[in-house]
């Protein structure tokens, strides 16, 4: 069987359409994981220190992502499964194909993007992907007839065929990564009918991505640094990159809310970016050092509602919460799913890190609203970190308070060393072992 497999193999650049759908079709069922003749995939594929070189049928797949829908749609499928190993990893993750893979997820005539979404996922589990991706620039041509009014020229493909007439602008290089967030966002949409969507996709699996590259300090510190509200119109006003991705917490889809539970939470681990985390919008606040202000993320309001249930509060109470909290209707259910409210309230304690951050939350009902979520937590590991959380926020503080810019007094170890060492044990959020696995099977 495995040689009979193998003969097939070249057939997947063959000239006839037909003949590579055929042949991918049968192969398809070998990539998943534990397949009996998985190996064939593998084969030339070095190990060790050396890095990875292409093989022909990895090439072969690679180029079978921009063949006719039927076709693309297995090839994606394909690297998607084959994608949970490192020796695949390398060289999927390569620039070229990388641009082509975010083109397309950008283009909103893109019909497999919530595939090649899938597949952008699995690399950047990697580190070598990350880095490519934040610093990635994709050529894209200025178009009113499309929703985000450009189109990415690498994303022309049997799967999205380009506008007609073809956009007569001059082709532009911009920043990848704003750009899938704006596709995210409008990803969001929700339409019964999918043919009055503005996107054919709805690219829940980027807030995975998002998730993977906030784990490491430099992709918290662009998700925290003010950007353009559009990428394409630098004069625009500024915003910050985690503002427009914190809204969906309470979004249907659990893939979604997972990683965008993740994301925030991973950039809770940087001290300076608490302030602008927390502050609302109408405040325009910087992430020191940097001087350059953006309204506020006000990321509270979306970490508690995920915790809060149909309980009622005494006026006191109710006054000292967020707008969004206040008079919450009886049919108002928390978070189902364990691993994200483990993640808010893990979050909720990194926010503690800062003298700064536990006075706010002391000010605007995080008390009230996790005091009623303990009474209905069952699950005893998120019960005990909403305890740890309940003795930051209603400890005592030192008596001396510290400098008004002295944002970051580490919990006064002195005094709290006990809570720092259990803050201290939290991990990003993409490294829990609470976590899903991050790659993704078809």
């Amino acid at each position: 069987m495995d040689a009979q497999l193998r003969e097939l193999l070249p057939f997947l650049r063959d000239r006839n359409p037909q003949v590579r759908q055929l042949a991918l079709e049968n192969l398809l069922p070998q990539t998943i994981k534990d397949a009996p003749h998985r190996s064939i995939f593998f084969s030339g594929l070095q190990t060790g220190l050396q890095k990875a070189k292409e093989t022909d049928v990895i090439r072969d797949i690679k180029i079978l992502c921009r063949d006719q829908v039927s076709v693309a749609h297995d090839a994606f499928k394909a690297l998607v499964n084959l994608s949970d190993s490192p020796l695949v990893v390398a060289p999927l993750s390569d620039q070229a194909f990388l641009s082509f893979i975010v083109s397309y997820i950008i283009n909103p005539h893109s019909i497999l993007a919530d595939l090649a979404a899938m597949l952008l996922s699995n690399l950047t589990a990697g580190s070598t992907a990350c880095s490519i991706l934040l610093n990635l620039k994709v050529q894209v041509i200025p178009d009113d007839r499309l929703s985000n009014s450009i189109f990415p020229v690498e994303s022309r493909c049997g799967s999205c065929p380009a506008p007609v007439p073809y956009p007569s602008a001059e082709v532009k290089e911009v920043l990848a990564l704003p750009l899938l967030i704006d596709a995210f966002v409008e990803g969001a949409q929700i339409a019964e009918n999918i043919s009055k969507r503005t996107r054919k996709a709805h690219l829940h699996f980027l807030a995975n991505v998002f998730a993977n590259m906030t784990i490491s300090p430099i992709g918290r510190n662009y998700f925290l640094s003010p950007q353009p509200t559009t990428v394409s119109k630098p004069n625009q006003p500024l915003e910050y990159p985690l503002a427009k991705v914190v809204v969906f917490t309470e979004h249907e889809d659990t893939i979604r809310r997972r990683g965008v539970a993740a994301s925030i939470k991973n950039c809770a681990f940087h001290p300076p970016g608490h302030k602008v985390i927390l502050s609302p919008e109408t405040d325009q606040v910087a992430v020191r050092p940097s001087t350059v202000t953006a309204p506020g993320i006000n990321a509270l309001p979306y970490l508690l509602l995920p915790l809060a249930g149909p309980e009622e509060f005494d006026l006191e109470d109710q006054e000292s919460l967020p707008d969004a909290l206040q008079l919450l209707p009886p049919t108002k259910k928390r978070e189902p799913d364990a691993t994200i409210r483990l993640t808010h309230v893990e979050t909720l304690l990194l926010l503690c890190h800062t003298r700064w951050g536990r006075d706010y939350q002391r000010q605007h009902g995080v008390y009230q609203i996790i005091r009623a979520a303990h009474e209905s937590e069952k699950v005893d590991k998120i019960s005990e970190h909403i305890e740890r959380l309940v003795q930051l926020i209603k400890g005592e503080e030192p008596k001396v308070a510290p400098a008004e810019d002295d944002e970051f007094d580490n919990l006064d170890l002195n005094q709290n060393t006990e809570q720092m060492g259990s803050l201290l044990a939290a991990q990003p959020a993409e490294e829990s072992d609470d976590e899903d696995m991050r790659i993704e099977e078809i």
